[in-house]
């Protein structure tokens, strides 16, 4: 009996194929992998094969983000999630810059401040911080054009002239040091949960609190914080208003 219902295997090779063109590469945020990993950015074209022959082109496929380890493939706003290493930098610069702002604001002179302070940037990464090291990056800030000095450099060290200490004549919640929050802050805010967000203000509030209440200028480095930070006004009173309270 002739089987009428029996086809080659050469008659099933009809289909749709992507030819891949890689137009760049790098090191992102694997969402598959979950960490670092390199990646292609890559565009395709899409053909008609009939028998194994390209035929009618079907148009363009991509841009695509592809991980060189587990080959998935990602649109490329995956790129905007910042890498675990980079992810990590920013968050110790914004730990950092808090930090600063909130003794700009509120002084050095007290020592719990200045202990306070450090230990939140060494607990965000900085080991080597040390009191010495802070004051004078608030004396440079308040004798230079109220831009945040020289960031640490990788053996500890910082950078930037050094001036008189003081707040005599100096605004601490000027515009050019909300401009510092601002830029250390914002970028960092979409990748982190709110309870991020507010951990991150609430170590600025225990610096302000080391030496006493809350000094105005210090509530107006806080609040810039709270915006910086995607927090709404009345839940950065409320977090300023809890960190007062005994633990």
């Amino acid at each position: 009996m002739h089987a009428q219902g029996r086809h080659s295997p050469d008659r099933c090779v009809v289909g749709v194929r992507t030819v891949w063109r890689t137009v760049g590469d790098g090191e992102f945020f694997c969402p598959g992998c979950g960490g670092d990993r390199n990646y292609h950015r890559r565009t395709g074209r899409r053909r008609l094969v009939a028998f194994g022959v390209p035929l009618l082109p079907r148009g363009p496929v991509g841009p695509v983000v592809e991980c060189t380890a587990c080959r998935g493939r990602f649109a490329p706003d995956v790129l905007d999630h910042p890498t675990t290493t980079r992810f990590s930098a920013m968050l110790r610069d914004a730990v950092h810059t808090v930090a600063l702002a909130v003794l700009a604001a509120g002084g050095t002179e007290a020592r719990t401040v200045r202990r306070a302070a450090v230990g939140a940037v060494r607990a965000a990464g900085f080991a080597d911080c040390s009191e010495e090291q802070l004051v004078t990056l608030i004396e440079a800030l308040a004798a230079d054009t109220g831009r945040l000095p020289g960031r640490y450099g990788g053996n500890g060290t910082v950078s930037g002239p050094s001036g008189s200490a003081g707040r005599d004549g100096f605004d601490p919640c000027g515009t050019a040091l909300a401009i510092e929050l601002h830029e250390a802050l914002e970028p960092l805010a979409p990748h982190l949960a709110p309870a991020g967000r507010e951990s991150i203000l609430l170590q600025g509030a225990r610096i302000a609190l080391a030496d006493g209440p809350y000094r105005p200028a210090e509530r107006e480095v806080l609040a810039t914080v709270g915006r910086a930070l995607l927090i709404c006004p009345e839940d950065t009173d409320r977090l300023l208003a809890a960190a007062r309270m005994p633990s």
